[in-house]
């Protein structure tokens, strides 16, 4: 290991020992004023650190205890000898398997987890700038005391908190942290300026931005070469350079950011060839090996080439065996998404720094609000049959050939085959009509009042199954609206020049619709877009949280009209669901098919299972695979897999499921390591393994699965309509909640117990009523603050308010309501800012006059404490109060003892 770090291992000779070998010496079992040190590190010959080595399976923490007693208890002659005299800062413990790393010039210095020994050059990098600044010797100490007062300016208030949320989190060494953030809120806005800041105050070397395509790459790298440096005139690239990871292309010295995806890292760090960055590189974005993923130490890339890494989306790029490759790095870790799951929390240590709902991003203008329109068709709800004697098409999946077939029996198909192995063309035809007939009536009706000839279709999206669900969609959309190719596009994987298409959905005005199935579900951005038409249904929260997250984005007026020039503004967006995807439970996890982008083929995965090469990621894909087959195929079909299995194929994957479960996979690799949790996926597919032929029969049975259309079924319009929540669904959603509540009365009543109390400080009691927001929007439950009110205002509890939003302070009301403490219920703003009237009038009646000036300060804290329940004094330092002065003059326009007193009564009076 110290070799490849670029180490010269010596023993402790007199007559061989050379420290002029090279820049960095490792001599051998040195003799300290008491023990003996495994290895004493030298740099330019000055002793800098020590190893203490011990065989693989000890205690490393014994170990660590020891290093430090050899530093201790160095010789007289290796004190001078040191480069700080008398201490070795550098100090490293390894067992071969696991090596931890302490710099004990950091800030109450910690040991740390490392792939590997830092090279030599890297240690002289880091003792020159500690000796150029001794107070701040370190990057974790810059990022403790050298960070300046953060330039708000062009900020809103959530990347002021998200901004600052990260720098606390490294100023306390912590080296993971998360941001949740709406989609639209300005996540790598948020991340490039921290990224700037710790590259010009902290001096961090580079910095990788982990995208999870290509085509985000592109988008990332443009959010660095247009941000322009508060204070200056300069954008970011005049200052550093900005490098994506490309063909040929090694990692320049000059870089400070470097854009990449975790594939693209993966190549670079195995030494393959990369493609270029402008290239479609779709199927390099779902790269994958046959084998399990090894991560070995490259001199070219050593583990602390990064000083941070940003994951962006990181809900689906770092788990399963791509999470080695991030892992090697000794770097920071910030993760960035809009729908966390509990494995992102897991992985990035439960360090939530900052939060960001969509809710809170339409209330504060950043987001616009959604609303749902809702199409029924008979064969959409209940499938259904083709009587047998007809001759239906048939279509290969993999070469797109058709036959024709006579059906022998009757040919029922349920609802949920609709779109995959079943096509019917009036149905498609009948959504897409009830679309484009209720387009200007009862989807988008303020357009009705544009005339005919200057109306456009809306920017809309539509979510297809697979690619031969989305060809058919394109053919019917153009041909129902009367229209040509430009009109609408298919955007796709496999679509020709997919990026150059999602450019033109970006600028043209000619192409109004667009039908993808996963290539613009996640990350892309289309701020234009105002309608999503789902004729696919998705079962997972977070995806679809990032699917409807297309549609929320703001735009300028100007921006829109470029493309839109027939309407104003864009002020909400709208879900066209076909499927039910609005009302079908979702669950709080990734997806059991991790394979969604690049569709591996069942054929490579038994392969994989037969050469026994299968990674975990692609046994949870085989399961889903076999149990979706399962459903598909005929009965007589399922009988034989059984036979020739020896058990029912829902045996096989339901103990193929278990064995890649979170649950699961963490107790193998606390007890064994990476090697664990892989023989136990491969263990789960040994009945396929050893049964070649079950194997070859699934592929038959597969193959044999064609595309059936049916031409015959003329599908019928149940029902068209905006949703507007009935009385039945607000009861029961009331009725579920209060049964949480009293499920839960315990944690409500210390929650309110710490509201009541004026002791705790008002961050704690948000960050609080934070958390239970967040547990009631977790599936299964999924009550945002809005829901909850909407349920009250059906059942007429609450009175409806035209424009009104309701966010995480709401849940005080709603709560006090439930209690019995109130006896009307009226949004928290409302309550706040009908108190704070009455406490200027009852200042008034005592003489008090405010100025005008005053009046902002005190309205401004009155604002706050509708958004926060309280108000804290810290924030008297963010925006809006800094474009005042901050405390400072918030101070001077009071004086101190009123400020004091004024804060205090707004606090009690207004929260009360």
């Amino acid at each position: 290991m110290l070799r490849e770090a670029g180490w010269t291992v010596q023993d402790n000779s007199a007559l061989t020992l050379n420290l002029h070998a090279s820049q960095g010496v490792a001599v051998r079992e040195m003799t300290v004023a008491k023990g003996r040190a495994d290895y004493l590190l030298y740099v330019d010959q000055q002793l800098v650190g020590v190893i203490e080595a011990k065989r693989e399976g000890e205690d490393l923490a014994k170990a660590e205890d020891q290093a430090d007693a050899y530093v201790a208890n160095l010789k007289s002659a290796q004190k001078m000898a040191a480069w700080r005299r008398g201490e070795l800062p550098f100090r490293y413990v390894s067992d071969g398997g696991r090596t931890k790393f302490r710099n004990t010039l950091d800030p109450e210095s910690r040991s740390r987890r490392v792939f590997s020994f830092h090279r030599p050059e890297t240690l002289a990098t880091w003792m020159r700038d500690a000796d150029k600044d001794p107070q701040a010797p370190t990057l974790r100490a810059k990022m403790r005391f050298r960070l300046p007062q953060l330039n708000e300016s062009e900020l809103r208030p959530a990347q002021i908190e998200a901004v600052s949320g990260v720098e606390q989190s490294h100023a306390m060494g912590k080296q993971r942290a998360l941001i949740q953030m709406a989609t639209g809120a300005g996540k790598t806005y948020t991340a490039v300026t921290f990224s700037h800041r710790l590259a010009e105050y902290a001096g961090a070397r580079k910095i990788l931005f982990l995208v999870d395509r290509n085509n985000l790459g592109a988008q990332a790298k443009g959010e660095f070469d247009n941000y322009r440096i508060p204070g200056t005139n300069q954008v970011f690239p005049e200052v550093y350079n900005v490098q994506r990871l490309a063909t040929g292309e090694e990692l320049q010295d000059s870089t400070k950011v470097v854009v990449s995806t975790i594939q693209r890292l993966w190549l670079a760090l195995s030494g393959r060839p990369l493609p270029s960055v402008d290239e479609d590189s779709d199927k390099l974005d779902s790269y994958e090996t046959d084998s399990q993923i090894e991560v070995r130490y490259n001199p070219k890339l050593p583990p602390e080439t990064f000083d941070m890494i940003i994951v962006d989306e990181c809900h689906r790029s770092i788990y399963g065996k791509w999470r080695q490759v991030l892992e090697y790095f000794d770097a920071h870790l910030v993760g960035l998404t809009a729908t966390p799951v509990a494995q992102t929390f897991g992985f990035f240590e439960g360090n939530l720094v900052s939060e960001y709902t969509y809710e809170q991003a339409v209330a504060d203008g950043v987001n616009v609000p959604f609303q749902v329109y809702r199409i029924h068709t008979e064969i959409t709800e209940n499938g259904a049959t083709i009587p047998s004697g007809i001759v239906v098409p048939k279509v290969d999946r993999r070469t797109r050939r058709q036959k024709y077939e006579e059906l022998e029996s009757d040919f029922t198909y349920r609802a949920s085959q609709v779109g995959s192995s079943v096509m019917t063309k009036d149905q498609i035809r009948t959504v897409v009509r009830t679309f484009r007939d209720n387009l200007y009536t009862s989807i988008f009706p303020d357009r009705s009042r544009i005339p005919t000839a200057e109306r456009m279709v809306p920017k809309t999206l539509i979510f297809a199954q697979n690619d031969q669900h989305a060809d058919d969609i394109v053919e019917i959309v153009r041909t129902e609206f009367g229209r040509g190719n430009d009109f609408c596009k298919k955007i796709t994987h496999k679509a020709v020049k997919a990026h150059d298409l999602i450019n033109d959905l970006r600028t043209s005005a000619d192409l109004r619709i667009a039908v993808t199935v996963d290539m613009i579900a996640t990350g892309t951005d289309v701020k234009a877009l105002e309608c999503l038409l789902f004729l696919r249904d998705v079962r997972s929260w977070a995806y679809f949280e990032q699917m409807k997250g297309r549609g929320a984005r703001t735009l300028k007026r100007a921006e829109l009209q470029q493309v839109s020039p027939d309407v104003e503004a864009k002020t909400h967006f709208v879900i066209v669901d076909a499927i039910g995807v609005t009302e079908n439970p979702k669950v709080d996890a990734s997806p059991l098919d991790k394979d969604k982008t690049r569709r591996q083929s069942l054929e490579k995965l038994l392969r994989n299972v037969g050469n026994n090469t299968i990674s975990p990621d692609e046994v949870s894909t085989l399961a889903a695979r076999l149990s979706k087959l399962n459903l598909q195929i005929k009965s007589e079909e399922r009988a034989e897999l059984e036979k020739l299995a020896g058990e029912p194929i829902t045996a096989i994957t339901r103990r193929m499921v278990e064995a890649v479960s979170v649950d699961a996979q963490e107790k193998a690799k606390a007890t064994g390591g990476t090697d664990a949790v892989w023989a136990l996926a491969r263990a789960s597919v040994v009945p396929l393994a050893a049964n070649p032929d079950l194997r070859n029969r699934i592929l038959e049975i597969r193959r044999a699965s064609d595309i059936t259309y049916d031409e015959v079924t003329a599908d019928k319009l149940l029902h068209a309509g905006a949703v507007v929540m009935t009385q039945d669904d607000a009861q029961a959603r009331l009725t579920s909640f209060r049964e949480y509540m009293q499920h839960h009365r315990d944690e409500i009543a210390a929650f309110h117990i710490a509201y009541q109390n004026p002791k705790v400080t008002p961050r704690e009691v948000f960050s609080q009523l934070k958390e239970l927001a967040r547990r009631l929007e977790r599936p299964p439950q999924r009550w945002s603050p809005e829901d909850l009110w909407r349920a009250y205002e059906a059942l007429e509890i609450a009175s409806a308010r035209r424009g009104v939003r309701h966010g995480v302070a709401d849940l005080i009301s709603i709560i006090r309501f439930e209690l019995g403490e109130d006896s009307e219920l009226r949004p928290y703003s409302e309550v706040v800012s009908e108190r704070f009237a009455s406490w200027i009038l009852r200042q008034e009646q005592v003489g008090v006059v405010f100025t005008d000036s005053q009046r902002w300060w005190l309205e401004q804290i009155a604002n706050s404490i509708a958004r926060n329940v309280r108000f804290d004094e810290a924030s008297l330092d963010s925006a809006p109060f800094t474009q005042n002065g901050g405390t400072g003059g918030y101070l001077r326009e009071f004086g101190e003892d009123a400020a004091v007193r004024y804060l205090d009564e707004l606090n009690r009076e207004l929260s009360a």
